[in-house]
């Protein structure tokens, strides 16, 4: 089937936001229980405050909460403007993903790394964790969506970049673990294996660039940090949310920025 005979990629990007949206919804539940070790199916969606199921016409993706004005029915406390923003974040990322992409083999892939990526970075920034049961799954589920996109686009050797990356950004984050224990946890390092999948398999461009922007943002963030909030060099900040936002930089504009920098520098 030819692509002209599908749907438009504006019509496939609002479909697939409105999915997204359904997988905001759940990515509110894997942030809040995934951490305490909890069921992420069992049992149903109930209310933080006074813990009683929350029916499925107040669990509608955004428009339960705008419709109840951000407030629980069951006894009127305020629902945290959190629940929306990660639903409203998971579709907007969701569609910037099929509009850069298309109609592309490399879609599912991605949606998944900016699924993950989401709860990650939320997980990561309140309890400074990354959970083994979402980080390690990755590794399987990432590389057989890789594998699917390799074949599907005729690139087997993309695999190739792909195990490269994975291996060289592991190695890479345990060094840095091993030499600075105090800043970088061994959560940092499985997921840099999960990036660096990705990263690889698009090429070593978006594997540097990737690799080098987590370290430009997190030293941005901590400057501001200490001189706007009065945080210190021990202030522990997360690295996980560097870590995926520098791994989207890389993928997104890993190849453009590698060749204005070798053109600026007269190296190509």
């Amino acid at each position: 089937m030819n692509e002209n005979d599908l749907l438009p990629v504006p019509l496939l990007a609002a479909v697939v936001a409105g999915f997204g949206l359904i997988i905001g919804s759940f990515l509110n539940v894997v942030i809040i229980r995934v951490p305490e070790g909890r069921s992420v199916v069992t049992p149903r969606s109930a209310c933080p405050t006074c813990g009683r199921p929350i029916s499925g016409f107040d669990n509608i993706p955004v428009l339960s909460w705008l419709l109840l004005r951000g407030r629980s029915r069951c006894c009127g406390e305020r629902i945290s403007l959190r629940y929306p923003v990660i639903e409203l974040l998971t579709a907007v990322a969701f569609a910037a993903v099929v509009v850069w992409k298309g109609w592309s083999w490399e879609v599912p892939g991605l949606l998944y790394l900016a699924a993950i990526g989401i709860a990650l970075a939320v997980i990561d920034y309140d309890v400074h964790r990354l959970p083994n049961a979402i980080v390690l799954p990755s590794y399987p589920v990432a590389a057989a969506l890789l594998v699917l996109a390799a074949l599907g686009e005729g690139r087997p050797g993309a695999l190739v970049g792909a195990v490269v990356g994975c291996v060289a950004m592991y190695v890479f984050y345990f060094v840095l673990m091993f030499v600075y224990p105090s800043g970088m946890g061994f959560g940092d390092v499985k997921l840099g294996g999960v990036l660096g999948l990705y990263l690889g398999w698009y090429g070593w461009e978006e594997a540097v660039v990737g690799g080098f922007a987590a370290f430009v943002l997190g030293a941005v963030v901590g400057i501001g940090a200490i001189v706007f909030r009065g945080a210190t060099r021990k202030s522990m900040i997360p690295f996980g949310p560097f870590m995926l936002v520098g791994a989207w930089t890389g993928l997104i504009w890993g190849a453009r920025l590698v060749d204005w920098y070798l053109g600026l520098s007269g190296l190509r």
